[in-house]
């Protein structure tokens, strides 16, 4: 045993006794999408450790089955029956997914398959073999706030992120190391290995606008001056974050054909150490001016995250009018499930913040209206229910707010 493997094999053993994931294993082949960092291969060695492993970051297994991509399948029909077959950073080899549906429209369920990925960008591109009716998707996300039980501390989280690496540091100085290699990383592995853009300079100047812009209306123009890059670049450089699921666009919501509501979307970074990294804010405490986007984009992850793992569907979008009524998030599922929830990165409800909910909530456009803030005491402000934020995260994860 190499002393890499043998410290990634410790590695992953530590973290995985620190946190434990909620996501449950499926029990047929499906593809898990996340961000890098987020804790997926340390995930499926803790679920599947006796799984058959082709790992795709690894540079000599990547081109030994470039070569010779069948290689694959005659490796896997070795394999006793019912065996798992993990493969990593599957973008890298899309033709592997032409290995997988033989072996499926073969085999039948002989064989499952663990296919990770961090970025969708080459799959879509080009054109690769999603496995339609095959193979199911799954999300992973940083640590929530139940995976990280008794170690969870708003402030931290807002001003760090939950990435599990940067989580299981205690000194605030090894955090920040570990956030801005990864800011760093993500432009030289996700950028430069994919060959995604063609100027970095431009990039990394669109990337630390973007994150100081984070949980805002997009100004597609605004962001193209600042970062002085032409208007159709900034807008592909959009859609890099969201194929490399750094980022995610939040739509408007319209439920009024009558009312003039605001059309344009919100984007958000995936975590809010991520977002800090990016903007050079790391070294500094968490701002009045960005304490509250801060904590839109962790409800926002644990929003997203719970949808995931519990199957429960809907869509997520915000609501605003030109007058300046908004709600941060409204969950709707069909036309008989929704949920409105504002957020207020405040200890004080004061009377007024949850005038735009009451107003939804009024007019049956909604069925619940949640306020959160970070106060300590659990409040009745007309039609909404005001929770602390641990307590709003609480009944979150135990299905008692998106159902």
């Amino acid at each position: 045993m190499t002393p890499d493997v043998y410290t990634d094999i410790i590695f992953t053993v530590i973290m995985m006794a620190i946190y434990t994931r909620d996501l449950a294993l499926p029990h047929r082949s499906f593809f898990l999408f996340g961000p890098r960092g987020t804790g997926k291969t340390t995930w499926l060695r803790l679920r599947l450790p006796a799984a058959h492993r082709v790992d795709l970051v690894v540079e000599r297994e990547m081109v030994r089955l470039l070569r010779d991509p069948g290689r694959f399948t005659q490796e896997v029909e070795a394999l006793p029956a019912r065996s798992w077959v993990v493969i990593d950073e599957v973008q890298r080899l899309p033709a592997l997914l032409d290995e997988v549906q033989d072996l499926i429209a073969r085999r039948g369920t002989r064989y499952r398959f663990a296919l990770t990925g961090s970025s969708a960008r080459k799959l879509k591109r080009g054109g690769a073999n999603l496995l339609p009716g095959r193979v199911i998707n799954r999300r992973f996300f940083p640590l929530t706030a139940s995976e990280l039980g008794g170690a969870f501390r708003l402030k931290e989280s807002l001003r760090f992120g939950a990435l599990p690496a940067v989580c299981a540091e205690r000194s605030y100085t090894a955090r920040i190391d570990l956030l801005e290699a990864y800011a760093e990383n993500y432009l030289a592995q996700e950028i430069r290995q994919e060959a995604l853009v063609k100027n970095l300079d431009s990039f990394a100047r669109f990337l630390e606008v973007a994150a100081l812009m984070n949980a805002q209306v997009v100004n597609v123009a605004g962001i193209a001056r600042d970062a002085a890059v032409a208007r159709p670049t900034v807008q592909g450089y959009f859609e890099i974050l969201v194929d490399t699921l750094i980022g995610v666009w939040l739509p408007a919501w319209r439920p009024r054909a009558k009312v003039k509501e605001v059309a344009h979307p919100k984007f958000y970074f995936f975590d809010p150490g991520a977002v800090r990294a990016l903007a050079r804010r790391l070294h500094e405490p968490v701002g009045d001016e960005e304490r509250g986007r801060l904590l839109e984009t962790w409800t926002l992850h644990e929003l997203r995250a719970w949808i995931n793992r519990s199957g429960c569907g809907g869509d997520l979008s915000y609501w605003r009018t030109p007058s300046g009524s908004e709600v941060d998030f409204v969950w709707t599922r069909g036309s008989t499930r929704s949920v409105g929830i504002e957020v207020k990165a405040s200890s004080r409800w004061r009377r007024g913040d949850g005038a735009a909910l009451a107003e939804l909530a009024g007019e049956k456009r909604i069925g619940h209206a949640f306020g959160v803030y970070t106060g300590g005491q659990a409040l009745r402000d007309g039609p909404v229910l005001v929770l602390p934020v641990r307590e709003f995260l609480d009944r979150l994860a135990a299905g008692d707010v998106l159902a």
